[in-house]
């Protein structure tokens, strides 16, 4: 007999529903075996290293520019959108695995700094802004479903739609920022590593989501709501590309400064 038996079977004796006490009882067991693990992995590194990494990558703000995708594939069907989709987010995959591993190397092997990338990708974020804030408006009952069309905008799937409109020059820098902070010893960098290759693909997953729901958000709005949406994406745009920027020329500023002093 095992401990604690004679007084399990005598609740059992003394219960009139003895399959109602038995399913508590394993309840009870169950309960108290799980509250443990549930409460170490809550307050675990894991989950604490996850949401730190997806809330500063999922600044990418994908739902937001679900409407931009929309703007640029308005000519394309259901089907040649989510392909468009599923294409830009392997390219993010691979963006923002390669700038959380290796993005430090990256920039110093073709010698570019990071005010230097905030300055370029700043520019192509504004223009692309400014191109469409202006664009004439676009009839959604006429479907450019050619071969040719589609072609035109796959080309244009990994730049400027995935560098720099989804992945662009903060995206690049959080990933940056993150990867540089994984630690030395071999445990602690396999660990790292597993979370933030985790991360990575709920950030592209949710991405894909958002591309490929693009046209359902779209009929949600209406034709006026998403002309209206789009032009303030576009606006938005316009400002985050500035602001960038302005970010890159004040850090350009700082280290003349500080080099003449």
């Amino acid at each position: 007999m095992i401990a604690g038996e004679p007084a399990i079977v005598g609740c059992l004796h003394k219960s009139s529903s003895g399959e109602t006490v038995v399913a508590r009882f394993l309840f009870t067991i169950w309960l108290t075996n799980a509250k443990l693990p549930m409460t170490e992995f809550l307050s675990s590194r894991w989950l604490g290293d996850f949401l730190f990494g997806f809330g500063a990558l999922f600044a990418i703000n994908p739902y937001g520019l679900a409407f931009i995708f929309h703007d640029r594939t308005v000519g394309l069907t259901d089907r040649e959108r989510s392909r468009i989709a599923v294409r830009i987010a392997l390219y993010a995959f691979a963006v923002i695995l390669m700038f959380l591993f290796a993005g430090g190397h990256v920039l110093r092997f073709f010698g570019i700094t990071m005010p230097a990338l905030r300055i370029g990708g700043g520019l192509v974020v504004a223009a692309s802004g400014w191109s469409m804030l202006h664009a004439p408006p676009v009839a959604h009952d006429v479907h450019q479903t050619s071969t040719a069309g589609y072609s035109a905008i796959r080309r244009m799937a990994f730049f400027p739609m995935t560098i720099p409109l989804t992945t662009g020059p903060g995206t690049i820098a959080t990933a940056i920022a993150i990867g540089t902070n994984r630690p030395d010893d071999i445990e602690g960098l396999f660990y790292s590593s597993v979370v933030l290759l985790f991360v990575t693909a709920c950030v592209t997953a949710t991405i894909y989501h958002a591309y490929r729901r693009s046209s359902a958000m779209a009929r949600l709005f209406g034709e006026e709501g998403t002309s209206v949406v789009t032009k303030l994406s576009a606006f938005l745009l316009l400002c985050i590309g500035v602001q960038i920027l302005i970010t890159g020329v004040v850090e350009v500023a700082r280290s003349a400064t500080a080099i003449s002093v």
